[in-house]
C-alpha cells in the first residue's frame, strides 16, 4: 500500500471520528450540573429573571431541538455565540488560540531535536557515565509533576533572582515564554529520549544494521529512520499531554490562553464555548494521530 492510500483510508476513519466525538461532546456538556440562567442572573437571582434569560438564551427549548440546532451551524462553521458575552464561540477559541499554539509549537519544535539527540547519545554510548547520567536525570524530571516544576523555576528564576518573568501579563514575549516552555518540555523530553534510545539500542543490533556495517555502508543513515518511527507515534501522545499540560501552565503562569478560556467556560457554564473548546480538542487528537501514522508509515512501511 503506498502513502497517499494509507493517508486516505485513515482520513477516512478520522472523520466519522469527530462527528462522533461532537455528539458526545454535546450530550456531555449538556448533563454538566448547574445552570448558566442562574449564573447569569446574579447572587440573588430572581425566578423571573432566570426564565427569561432562559428564553433569551433559547435554554428552554428540547434538547433534540438544541442539538439540530447546533449541528447544523457546525456544518456551516458556526460554532454558537458565547452565553456569558454574547461574542461567537469561534472568535472566542481564536483570541485564545495564538497564546496556547506558541506555547505548544515551542515546545515540540524543541523536543524533537532535544529528544534525537539525547537519546541516539545514550544508545551510542549504551552504559557510558553519559548513558547513566541521562537515564537517572531523565527519570527523576520525569516523576516531577508540572505545576510543582512550575512554583519551583517562578520562585528561584522569577522571584528569588528576578532574571525572568513570573507570569506571561506582560505579554508573550521571548523571556517570558522561558519558563514556560521548560515546564511543558521537561517530561516529554525525558520519556520520548528514553524511547529514542531503547528503540536505538534495538536497532543497531538488528541483522540489517550488522551488515551494512560489514559492508562499510551508511549504518546510522538506516538504522534512525527505523529507531524514530516508534517515537513519533509516541508525540502523538506527548500532543494529547501537551493539551492538559498548557491548561495547567497557563493558570501558573497567567496566561490568556485555552485553558484560561477553558477554566471560565466551566465557572460561568458558558456551554457553548465549552462544547467548542471541546470540539476543537478532539478535532486536534484526531489529526495528530492521523499525522504520526502517516509520518510511522512514511519512517517504517514494514512496521
Amino acid at each position: 500500500m503506498n502513502l497517499t492510500r494509507y493517508a486516505a483510508r485513515r482520513l477516512a476513519v478520522g472523520v466519522p471520528q469527530i462527528a462522533g466525538v461532537a455528539c458526545l461532546v454535546f450530550v456531555m456538556v449538556e448533563a454538566l450540573p448547574g445552570d448558566a440562567a442562574v449564573t447569569l442572573a446574579g447572587d440573588q437571582p430572581d425566578p423571573a429573571r432566570i426564565e427569561r434569560i432562559r428564553a433569551e438564551l433559547g435554554l428552554n427549548r428540547p434538547f433534540a431541538e438544541r442539538f439540530a440546532a447546533w449541528a447544523a451551524g457546525l456544518t456551516r462553521g458556526d460554532f454558537g455565540a458565547s452565553l456569558v458575552s454574547g461574542r461567537p464561540v469561534a472568535e472566542i477559541v481564536l483570541d485564545a488560540l495564538y497564546p496556547t499554539a506558541v506555547l505548544a509549537g515551542l515546545t515540540v519544535l524543541l523536543l524533537v531535536p532535544l529528544s534525537i539527540l539525547l537519546g541516539v547519545a545514550a544508545a551510542l554510548r549504551e552504559g557510558s557515565r553519559l548513558d547513566r547520567a541521562l537515564t537517572a536525570a531523565s527519570t527523576a524530571l520525569y516523576a516531577v509533576p508540572e505545576f510543582a516544576l512550575a512554583i519551583v523555576l517562578v520562585t528561584i528564576f522569577g522571584v528569588t533572582l528576578a532574571w525572568l518573568p513570573p507570569t506571561g501579563l506582560g505579554g508573550l514575549t521571548a523571556s517570558a515564554l522561558v519558563l514556560p516552555v521548560a515546564v511543558l518540555l521537561v517530561r516529554p523530553v525525558c520519556s520520548t529520549g528514553r524511547l529514542v534510545r531503547s528503540t536505538m539500542i534495538d536497532v543497531l543490533a538488528s541483522p540489517y544494521v550488522r551488515h551494512a556495517r560489514r559492508l562499510g555502508l551508511d549504518w546510522f543513515a538506516h538504522a534512525l529512520p527505523n529507531a524514530l518511527a516508534p517515537a513519533v507515534q509516541h508525540l502523538t501522545r506527548t500532543v494529547d499531554w501537551l493539551l492538559g499540560g498548557v491548561i495547567v501552565v497557563e493558570a501558573v503562569f497567567v496566561i490568556p490562553g485555552l485553558g484560561s478560556t477553558l477554566a471560565e467556560a466551566v465557572g460561568h457554564r458558558d456551554l457553548p464555548v465549552l462544547q467548542g473548546l471541546a470540539l476543537l480538542f478532539a478535532a486536534t487528537t484526531v489529526l495528530v494521530n492521523l499525522l504520526a501514522d502517516v509520518a510511522a508509515f512514511r519512517l517504517a512501511p514494514r512496521a
